[in-house]
Formats: C-alpha cells, structure tokens, sequence
C-alpha cells in the first residue's frame, strides 16, 4: 500500500481512481484503503467514460499511447511524472545545469523521487517499490529524459543499473540492507563495469579481487561511471579468476574506495561522471553478490533489461526535439507566414513525428513483451539465452541513431537559433549521441543483433 500513498499524494484523482479499480479486484479491505487514500466514493468509478468520449477529449499524444496500447492507468503515471518534472526541471534550470556541468539541488530532487516510489519502479514493494513492470519504468525514463536527458541518465543507471540489478540478483540480506535507502531516494546508487582500457571487451577488465579470510581486497579502477560523484552504493564489477568476474557491492566511504577525476563530457553534462579508485578496498565476503566467478551471467542477464529501460531516453530526447522544432515552426514568421506553412518544413516535420512514432511503437511494444514474458514465465534463470537479446540490441540501436537524427532536424528547423547555445536543440543533439556510445556501442549492438540471426540458421 505504500506506493499506493505516494503515488496519489502527487497525482490527480484520476489516476487514484485507475489505482482503486486494481486495489477492488483484490477484496474489500484494499477497498477501503485505496478509498480512502483517494477520496473518491465508490459509485462514481461506474462513472467511467466509454471510448467515444475519450477520444474527444485525446490530444495528439494521447490518441499516440492508445494506438499503442497504453492503458488509463499508465496515461496516468506518464501525466504524473511529467507534471513532476516539468516543476522540478523547468528549462531554464537544465540550461544552468548544462553550462556549469553540476546540479546543487541533486540531492534534493533524488528524495522527491523517492518519496513517489519512482526509483524502485521494478522493486518489489516490502522495499518501497511499486512492482510494476519495464513497460513503467520506461515511461518514467521517457518523461523524465523528456525535460532532462542528463538526469533521465542519472535516473536510468540508480533505477535500473543499480535497484534493479540488486532486486533480480541480491541476497535477502543484501535487499534489506540496501534497497530501502535506495528506492526512498536518501542514497544514490550506481553501476560499475567500465574501464579506460576495458568497454566492450568486458572480461579484459583489470580491477581484481582476491580474498582474504571474511573479506575480499579490491584493486583498480573504473572509468565513465554515471552517478560515481553522488553515489553511495555502487554495484561494481571485479576479476576473481583469470577468465571470471564477480560483482560485488561497495559503500561510500569503504577503506580504500575513493572518487578520482570528473570527467568533463560533450553532453548529459547534468549527470555527474566520473572515475572510481579502488586501493586496497576492504570489501566485506556479505557484499558478494551471487556466486563467485558467475558475474558474467548476471552482468549479461542485465543488458537485455538495461537497453530496454534506457532506449526510453532517446525516445525522451525525440519527444522533447519535435517539441521544440514544431513550436518554433510556427513562432518564427518568413515571406509573410510562419515557416511551418512552408512545404518543405512540413515534410521535415512530418518526418519527425513518423520516426516519433515508430520508435514509441517498436520501445513500447518490446517492453510489454518482455513484461509479459516474465509474467507468464517468471525470470530468465541466469546463463540461459534470453529470447528477447535482439530485440533489446535493436530497440537502443534503433531510437539512439534516430534521436541524433531528430536532434539534427530540430536544430536545422530553427537556423541560426538552432545553432545557438541559448536554445535547447544544440544539447538535446550533443545528449542524443551519448545514446550511440554508452551501454554497448552501435557497432557491438549490430554484431550482437546479427550473431542472434545467425542462430537461426545453425
């Protein structure tokens, strides 16, 4: 019921009333509750209107989630998150945060998502999630990266990397130590896998552990970590043999754990980046997560969930870029008539919005595979093939190269004020490309995608 309580406290009685609909089906007390939670009286959910006057009342991007599927009650968690963000991360806000490359208010703004359960979305709730599914968590990353793609990034490496990594692969022990802190927002988590001389070759890395009695000592470092500056939990990759890998989980402020160099990027320059030193790190043997040497499974098992949740980001950067370009479009006036009039700038636009469209579909339509694939089978036991890893592969392949593409559009639609650092397309188009680079580049995405076709005809 937790969820169910901050979830209404920051949305609309229409969503409470999506909520109550569930809580009925499951018996009378949850009724009451939920009832009370939202202030609605029974009889008016029969009040529910039909089709006809829910089409009336769509906008353009409504009548979009109900060609894909959408149902009320996720219409209603994209309205919520969205009004959200939109007070938390007004434009102005993200322009500052952009030029100075820090944001002072980020810690503040982690609880507030806390407190509306949005950072355990896939978490089970006795942790604080809300125990929906990736379809969810999607939408939360597209709402959120659609006002500010450098801290949707942020949201996508604690939520997905780091809480839902813990919640497929931690032990009893481990979930109850860290999860709560994690999914109310009082810390803030993070991956590590990546090294300056190990990215896509992942086993080639050089940070090692070796045990010692009831502790392990970890040695070397890792490279490109989104949230290392803010973190408090970290899940970290290390060698524990020549060819296996091992994850374990380290704390701020570990003997031997300590921050080195923020790294200076091109875009997402919100999401704090950096470098993570491991000297003679004492890690006790109770933050090992899973079994020794096993790390790769987990690792893999992780990337099909992790492509998914953060192909919603570019999907974010499309929406947010068609924003933008379409408003201007018809602000900015030429030969006597806004610029949209002009053909040329319509099929521009009407461009756009069909790779928009297609890219909701092929993310949207993905995701609720993959949510029902685990609701009718439960997980994929670690080391066996996932029967979705293309599908992953080429959601991210897919919306990461077209977000570059509406970016581009945008900032051509608007001329000189595109090109203008006063505007918004020129970061929208330097956040965009980070999409092509990180988790897994374009080019390890078409060979993992053509490999998988190539089994096929074994």
């Amino acid at each position: 019921m937790a969820f169910i309580t901050r979830l209404v406290a920051n949305s609309g009685k229409s969503f409470a009333s999506r909520l109550l609909i569930r809580c009925d089906k499951s018996g009378t007390n949850s009724w009451a509750i939920c009832r009370s939670l939202s202030g609605l009286p029974r009889d008016q959910l029969s009040d529910r209107p039909n089709e006809r006057q829910l089409i009336d009342n769509m906008s353009i991007e409504d009548i979009g989630d109900a060609l894909n599927g959408v149902t009320e009650e996720q219409m209603d968690l994209r309205s919520t998150v969205r009004k959200f963000v939109e007070k938390e991360l007004p434009e102005d806000t993200v322009q500052v945060m952009d030029r100075e490359s820090n944001w002072s208010q980020f810690r503040k703004f982690w609880t507030k998502l806390g407190s509306m359960g949005l950072l355990g979305v896939t978490a089970e709730s006795r942790f604080g999630g809300l125990e929906l599914g990736y379809f969810e968590h999607s939408l939360v990353m597209e709402e959120i990266s659609r006002c500010c793609a450098a801290i949707g990034l942020s949201y996508g490496a604690h939520s997905n990397l780091c809480v839902n990594q813990l919640t497929l692969n931690a032990s009893e022990d481990q979930k109850q130590k860290y999860l709560p802190k994690l999914i109310d927002g009082s810390h803030v988590g993070a991956l590590a896998m990546s090294e300056v001389s190990s990215g896509s070759d992942v086993v080639s890395m050089r940070t090692v552990a070796q045990r010692h009695k009831d502790y392990y000592v970890l040695n070397g470092s890792k490279f490109w970590i989104t949230n290392a500056l803010e973190a408090d939990v970290l899940f970290v990759y290390a060698k524990t043999s020549d060819r296996g890998i091992t994850p374990f989980i380290i704390e701020k402020g570990m003997e031997g754990f300590s921050i080195g160099q923020s790294i200076d990027k091109l875009g997402m320059r919100g999401s704090p980046t950096g470098e993570l030193v491991f000297d003679n790190c004492k890690v006790p043997v109770a933050n090992l997560v899973g079994q020794v040497d096993k790390g790769v499974y987990v690792l893999m098992s992780g990337l099909d969930y992790e492509r998914l949740v953060l192909s919603a980001g570019p999907l974010g950067i499309m929406q947010s870029a068609c924003e933008v370009a379409f408003s201007y479009a018809h602000q900015r006036s030429q030969f006597g008539q806004p610029i949209g009039h002009f053909q040329i700038l319509q099929a521009k636009m009407a461009d756009m919005y069909t790779r928009l469209s297609s890219s909701r579909a092929y993310l949207y339509n993905t995701a609720r595979a993959v949510d029902e694939y685990k609701r009718r089978n439960g997980r994929i036991p670690l080391g066996s093939a996932s029967p979705f890893t293309k599908e992953c592969a080429g959601v991210i392949l897919s919306l990461s190269e077209t977000a570059t593409q509406l970016a581009l559009d945008a900032i051509q639609i608007m001329g000189g004020n595109g090109y203008s650092n006063e505007y918004s397309a020129g970061r929208l188009l330097r956040d965009a490309k980070l999409y092509e680079i990180g988790a897994g580049t374009q080019e390890i995405r078409r060979w993992l995608i053509g490999r998988q076709l190539n089994k096929l005809y074994q």
